[in-house]
């Protein structure tokens, strides 16, 4: 029955309230506004046209849906512990979009699709220093990158700065000399995309900080994006590309493939037989689709020189072997519509989405009056000097009792006091160890800063934001609205089954039988075939034994369906049904022929012809627990509307329509 709650919660759309203007209705004491209604009716009456009727046709379902929403609250549903935890988790879904700076945002979505439309290659030498460092080793550690970085900047070659002693500590340089290859936007952490982007071709680019430790980088060529491709390989392995011997086996291996495929021969049987990649050969050698900077550069390089579908590579020599490359599809870089929505989930998951944080959070602070008391942190930053080794649970923050009912901020006129901060930081579990306690102090002080700005703006979304409160209107009174719709209708029909019974009862001549055709239709092959179906037929002989002769050289000569059927539910049956009503005459074991489409031919023995008659209950159940549950509805409106007053506003509700 849960399915039913996207219906329920496109009924609470319809019927949420809004600004107050003149009363249109009033149930039980709630009133609605013209506007509301207005609103309303516009949004899910778009492009009809508004007269009197469809004005009352809309009332009257708006009534039901007031009345029941009414009578839930009136029934304390809405006060539920699991209603409230279930309202509370759509909330918190529903609030999101509203806790970053959106316009921030789809401006860094919009940079980072210009940026996949270009590919960058760079070179760079690191220094490793983690997050965690020491001030002094960080220091020491951007010394020494600077040193470096000043003699590329002298002229002296990149390669021999980064391969020297005390060079780049990526443990590739020594095989690639700091050369990266080519990548696009979300390939590289964000510090070193920016950086990588924002830097001419030629130019060394200031020193970057990232997880990994502190880089420059050199970019030494850009291009447009080459898109995706799609294709197929036949890979010769080559272990040791230093062993001459291995290394001629492979090719003369590589080099009969190749020739084999000239001849004509099928690529995906040749993947399948002589193919090292054991993840891909049973495949034909299909690999997924890829673009830049997914397979080593020589392998793209060969898939994107390709420039149609089919067309086969020479053997192309990687550093896992010999591979044959065959295009199966290609497309070129997507538009910003096509791929808005997933830029944004990854720009939301990536490190760039701090950038809308910071700024949406110092946008709350502006909009708040937001201020820091910075004595009261001064008396903190004395009380953390004390804390050698933990926060919680070991030690506690503490301050002096005339401290802590001092205000540490302010936030929009209101208190928050330094006992809340105190209480706050000894919820958590912050280890001193090996760090400055002022590091600590300020690191937690930002979390707090943080944690109430963005709980008080999650309490100011129905102010603020007209379509947020409207939106969880609908949620509230949806859930309501299924909850009670299901004990009172839906699983009420299906579980009781005395007034399931009595109901059918009662109603039974609302469950019938149409005329039916208890018939056989043997679908035939040819007409040939057919005569013979008929001929044993009017023998009294057995076509299933004819079936079985004929089987033996044609398994799909003869089809049997056989059943009763009422009109529409089965063609054959629908062509006797048209001869019987163009004056056929029906006699026991009436055999008749029709046609079947194409050359089939099918022969029908019509049995008997039943005329209507009422189905049982387990024949009827769906359609019966249907009505019954319509019926269900209507007694419960009448019921709601007896037990609450209506009034509609009719001079007020048809202005709508001048």
């Amino acid at each position: 029955m849960r399915l039913n709650l996207y219906f329920v919660f496109a009924l609470a759309a319809i019927f949420s309230n809004s600004a107050i203007s003149q009363t249109v209705l009033t149930v039980g004491s709630e009133e609605v506004s013209l506007a509301d209604f207005e609103h309303i009716y516009q949004k899910n009456n778009k492009d009809l046209s508004i007269t009197s009727e469809a004005l009352d046709e809309y009332m009257d379902l708006f009534i039901k849906f007031k009345l029941k929403v009414l009578e839930a609250e009136s029934l304390g549903m809405d006060d539920d512990a699991e209603f409230i935890k279930e309202l509370d988790g759509y909330r918190k879904q529903l609030a999101r979009p509203y806790m970053i700076d959106n316009d921030l945002l789809d401006e860094i979505v919009k940079e980072a699709y210009d940026r996949s439309l270009e590919e960058v290659r760079a070179r760079h030498i690191l220094v490793s220093a983690g997050p965690n460092v020491d001030p002094a080793d960080s220091l020491r550690a951007w010394n020494r990158l600077n040193d470096l970085r000043n003699r590329v900047i002298a002229g002296e070659d990149f390669a021999k700065v980064a391969t020297s002693k005390g060079g780049s500590d990526d443990p590739s340089a020594r095989d690639n000399a700091g050369d990266l290859g080519w990548f696009t936007a979300f390939q590289m952490v964000h510090p070193f995309e920016e950086a990588a982007y924002n830097t001419p071709v030629g130019e060394v680019s200031e020193i970057v900080r990232t997880r990994f430790g502190f880089h420059f980088l050199e970019v030494t060529d850009r291009r447009p994006a080459r898109g995706e491709v799609k294709v197929a390989h036949i890979m010769i392995s080559v272990p040791d590309q230093k062993n001459k011997v291995m290394m001629e086996s492979a090719t003369k291996e590589v080099d009969a493939v190749y020739a084999f495929l000239q001849q004509g021969e099928s690529f995906e049987s040749l993947a399948l037989k002589y193919s090292d990649d054991e993840s891909s050969k049973s495949k034909g050698g299909v690999l997924p689709w890829f673009g830049t900077g997914k397979m080593v550069e020589t392998f793209e390089d060969a898939a994107f020189s390709l420039k149609n579908d089919g067309d086969i590579s020479e053997p192309v020599l990687t550093r896992y072997g010999w591979h044959i490359v065959k295009r199966l599809g290609f497309k070129p870089p997507a538009s910003f519509e096509e791929v808005e929505k997933t830029l944004t989930k990854k720009v939301s998951r990536d490190s760039r989405a701090e950038v809308t944080k910071t700024s949406f959070l110092n946008k709350l602070k502006r909009e708040y009056g937001f201020r820091v008391y910075t004595n009261r942190i001064d008396n903190l930053t004395a009380a953390a000097a004390g804390i050698d080794s933990v926060f919680f649970p070991e030690h506690q923050l503490d301050v002096q009792i005339n401290e802590r009912n001092k205000t540490l901020y302010m936030l929009d006129g209101k208190v928050i006091t330094v006992q809340a901060f105190v209480e706050f930081a000894n919820s958590k579990k912050m280890r001193m160890e090996g760090k400055d306690y002022r590091d600590v102090l300020q690191s937690l002080l930002a979390e707090f800063e943080e944690f109430k700005l963005i709980s008080y703006e999650d309490s100011k979304l129905e102010e603020k934001y007209d379509d947020f409160r409207l939106l969880m209107e609908e949620y509230h009174d949806g859930i309501l609205l299924f909850e009670l719709t299901d004990e009172k209708v839906w699983s009420k029909a299906v579980k009781d089954t005395l007034g399931l019974q009595e109901y059918y009862t009662n109603n039974q001549s609302e469950f019938m039988w149409g005329t039916r055709l208890n018939m056989v239709a043997y679908t035939c092959e040819n007409a040939e075939i057919a005569a013979q179906v008929k001929e044993t037929l009017a023998n009294g002989g057995n076509v299933g034994e004819l079936r079985k002769q004929i089987s033996a050289d044609k398994p799909l000569a003869i089809k049997e369906e056989k059943g009763l059927f009422e009109y529409g539910t089965n063609n054959l049956a629908d062509s006797v049904f048209n001869q019987l009503a163009g004056g056929l005459q029906f006699s026991s074991h009436t055999v008749l022929q029709v046609d079947a489409g194409g050359d089939a031919v099918a022969v029908i023995s019509l049995k008997e012809v039943l005329k209507p008659t009422s189905k049982t209950l387990e024949e009827s159940r769906g359609q019966v627990i249907a009505s019954y549950q319509d019926y269900l509805e209507k007694a419960w409106v009448e019921e709601l509307r007896a037990k609450y007053s209506v009034t509609i506003n009719n001079d007020v509700l048809y202005q709508l329509g001048k």
